[in-house]
């Protein structure tokens, strides 16, 4: 495919199931933009900009593979980006009723602008989600086969800080 496509989420904290699908996406698109949400009804463990410079150091290998925030409609981003695919990942059944309603609100939303494409996730990564990641290492478990080892220094070194806090 050809394009500008976007990947976004809140990657709080990116896993090796988003790597998977951004590597995936950057092979399918020209231009990959993964767009981290700012959210202020949900309390993150890191902030966007944190979230940002994770991700572009993960993913700095992938040359087409841009990494931005914003806030707001999604929508709203990806006519400002002039991109017209969405793309999200899914990890099960569970996950499609779900993506299937996202899908159809912003494509109503961006008044048939906007095609959303789905990517399964590798089967390695089923189980794998953010909030996983973040119990798992609240309670000192080993995240590494779940995020690379520098996120995983920067998780267990959030974690450490709240604790002294």
């Amino acid at each position: 495919m050809n394009g500008r496509a976007l990947y976004p989420g809140s990657f709080d904290p990116v896993t090796y199931g988003h790597l998977d699908i951004i590597k995936r996406a950057a092979e399918m698109f020209d231009e990959l933009i993964v767009a981290v949400l700012k959210n202020d009804a949900k309390t993150p463990l890191f902030s966007a900009d944190e979230r940002v410079k994770m991700i572009s150091r993960a993913v700095s290998d992938i040359p087409n593979v841009r990494v931005d925030s914003f806030e707001g409609l999604m929508t709203d981003y990806a006519r400002e980006k002039d991109c017209h695919v969405c793309v999200r990942g899914l990890r099960a059944i569970t996950d499609f009723e779900f993506e299937l309603q996202y899908a159809q609100t912003n494509r109503i939303l961006s008044k048939g602008m906007l095609d959303t494409v789905f990517l399964t996730t590798s089967l390695e990564y089923a189980y794998l989600s953010s909030s996983t990641v973040k119990e798992i290492a609240r309670f000192g478990g080993d995240i590494s086969m779940c995020v690379p080892e520098f996120i995983e220094d920067i998780v267990y070194d959030r974690y450490a800080e709240k604790k002294k806090s």
